[in-house]
């Protein structure tokens, strides 16, 4: 082969290093046979978390939302060279990515990152080969980032907002099955759940790495990396940045207090956050979308549930909902920037306004 050839992408799987931990769960051997059939024959599974542990021995919280469960896979990253590091949660429904940035450093992706990357590559792909359905639907749940809305508007496809828990992108593919109205093309959420295919009803992080690691395989062939592809998707669609933060209120006066700020903040929501204005507050669980300045008030299309929801101007967004598993009380943010640079800035403003400040 000569140096003007590109590699084939079965080269590109052939040659891609990828280091992988179940983090002591159940997806050591369907995620090792995926890749295997794939091509892709450097994988190097973690030892230490290869397999089941339900104490969770080296990882403590297995969640890989965690950059502190990737320690001893960056350390055998570094051995053997990897170009991707994956963790799967321990019943393998949730996919954690770390790439290699332009400094060849690794970086944990979010969820909203490694969705929009797999959910790109999926109608991009399905576009050229003009397989993508004139009816092609998108799903997100309302607290997953905005850069989704507008992959929607480019690709024609119809974007459906549900509530959060995958259980709600399952009911709508089978709307879709029922009445023909939609052919569901891939759904996911920011904690790391996506799917592709309607073969199940829950996310799948079987099916994310597979279609993760071929788009990588892919991207690679044109001498693009990961990272290097969460660029252009920005430059495409605009420097959307998320964050969460989570305040742990435990036992019973936890639980009165997070009912407290629930409260105080749909009875008293902020007009203004982080140099942004409050355009619509939406409460789920009044079932309402006001319009700030009009007044006017709209039904939100969506089962009641204890979530409100701030639009801001400029595409940036707050949410705040109680956990429905811990003792939390979750703040979601959203900005759009020119760069990532002032994507960066905006966000650490409007997560640090005290407007938000419980304690």
């Amino acid at each position: 082969m000569t140096t003007s050839q590109k590699n084939s992408v079965a080269d590109e799987c052939k040659d891609m290093r990828i280091v992988y931990s179940p983090l002591n769960g159940t997806g050591n051997l369907p995620v090792r046979r995926i890749l295997k059939e794939l091509g892709f024959s450097n994988v190097y599974v973690v030892q230490e978390q290869e397999m089941p542990d339900s104490n969770f021995t080296t990882v403590g919280y297995p969640n890989p939302e965690d950059p502190k469960v990737y320690a001893l896979a960056k350390k055998l990253s570094d051995k053997v060279g990897a170009d991707i590091i994956l963790a799967t949660d321990p019943d393998a429904d949730r996919l954690g990515v770390q790439v290699r940035n332009d400094k060849g450093e690794f970086e944990l992706l979010t969820g909203n990152m490694s969705g929009a990357l797999i959910a790109e590559y999926v109608f991009s792909q399905r576009a050229a080969k003009g397989t993508l359905p004139a009816n092609a639907a998108l799903i997100k749940t309302i607290v997953t980032g905005n850069i989704t809305d507008q992959m929607a508007k480019y690709y024609g496809a119809t974007l459906i907002e549900v509530l959060t828990g995958f259980k709600y992108i399952g009911e709508q593919i089978k709307y879709f099955e029922e009445t023909g109205s939609n052919e569901y093309v891939f759904g996911f959420e920011e904690s790391y759940g996506c799917l592709v295919g309607t073969h199940a009803r829950d996310k799948d992080a079987i099916v994310a790495v597979m279609m993760l690691c071929e788009a990588a395989a892919y991207y690679k062939t044109q001498g693009i990396t990961l990272y290097g592809q969460m660029i252009r998707i920005f430059e495409k669609y605009g420097y959307f940045k998320e964050d969460l933060v989570s305040v742990t209120l435990k036992g019973i006066e936890g639980m009165g207090k997070i009912k407290e700020i629930m409260e105080s903040f749909r009875n008293n929501p902020p007009k203004t956050a982080g140099g942004y204005q409050v355009l619509k507050v939406r409460d789920y669980q009044e079932n309402t979308i006001t319009d700030v300045d009009t007044g006017k008030v709209i039904p939100t299309g969506l089962p009641k549930s204890d979530v409100l929801y701030f639009e801001l101007n400029d595409d940036a967004w707050c949410a705040i909902r109680p956990s429905g598993t811990e003792p939390k009380i979750k703040f979601y943010f959203g900005v759009k920037g020119n760069s990532l640079t002032d994507a960066d800035e905006k966000l650490k403003n409007l997560v640090q306004d005290s407007v938000w400040k419980v304690q």
